[in-house]
């Protein structure tokens, strides 16, 4: 799954680790979402979603094996 995690993170010049705290996560799970290694759960999605103000698809994109 593609996200823009990392993009909109950037945008309001917040470490991995002001992320993490504003969604409850370990700055761990920051980063492996930003690098495609773990898909957040729908309430993380959601979570994630309401913090930027968008919707989830404009945060999260899936990819189907090709």
């Amino acid at each position: 799954m593609k996200n823009r995690l990392k993009v909109l993170r950037a945008e309001r010049d917040w470490t991995q680790a002001q992320l993490a705290d504003a969604l409850e996560v370990s700055r761990q799970t920051i980063n492996a979402l930003e690098t495609g290694k773990f898909d957040p759960s729908l309430p993380l999605a959601f979570k994630a979603a309401r913090l930027f103000n968008l919707a989830i698809e404009d945060i999260f994109q899936y990819e189907a094996d090709s």
